[in-house]
């Protein structure tokens, strides 16, 4: 086997409140590594992609359904921030910035298409179950799908 080779441990989950950039309206999470916490400034810089990035790659795909959720994850190597959105009332679009720790710049993404770690996926699967539930249904209760989220641990 090559590459490192990591034990599953839980990792602390935080809700960071609900996050409004144009359109989207975002619950924003923080996923953290033992020693590692989210800090004022990588919750700025999220906030930063979010009104920048995000919101241009959404009004450019079109089809937003204008909710979705941020990860902001400290880990043992660096730190992911990922954004993810919904269109087309059932497809999940993704943006991610990660860097390492040790990086002076972020890693280039489109060479390493990296979905999330473990820990990341446990959160879209929560998510992806809360749309499920309060977007697909007869009500399309998008106030149900925001007012929902996972329990801190």
């Amino acid at each position: 086997m090559s590459g490192p080779v990591e034990r599953y441990s839980p990792r602390r989950v935080t809700y960071l409140g609900l996050w409004e950039a144009g359109p989207l309206r975002m619950k924003a999470y923080g996923l953290e590594a033992r020693g590692h916490n989210v800090s004022e400034d990588v919750i700025a810089r999220a906030r930063t992609l979010l009104d920048h990035d995000v919101t241009s790659a959404v009004r450019a795909m079109g089809d937003s359904n204008n909710v979705g959720f941020v990860i902001i994850h400290p880990g043992t190597l660096g730190v992911s921030i990922s954004s993810y959105w919904w269109v087309q009332g059932s497809v999940l679009c993704h943006h991610m910035v990660r860097q390492l720790y040790s990086a002076p710049q972020p890693m280039e993404t489109a060479s390493r298409p990296v979905i999330g770690c473990v820990w990341e996926l446990e959160i879209v699967a929560a998510e992806q179950a809360a749309f499920k539930r309060h977007m697909m249904g007869p009500d399309h209760d998008s106030d149900g799908y925001v007012a929902s989220r996972i329990a801190e641990s």
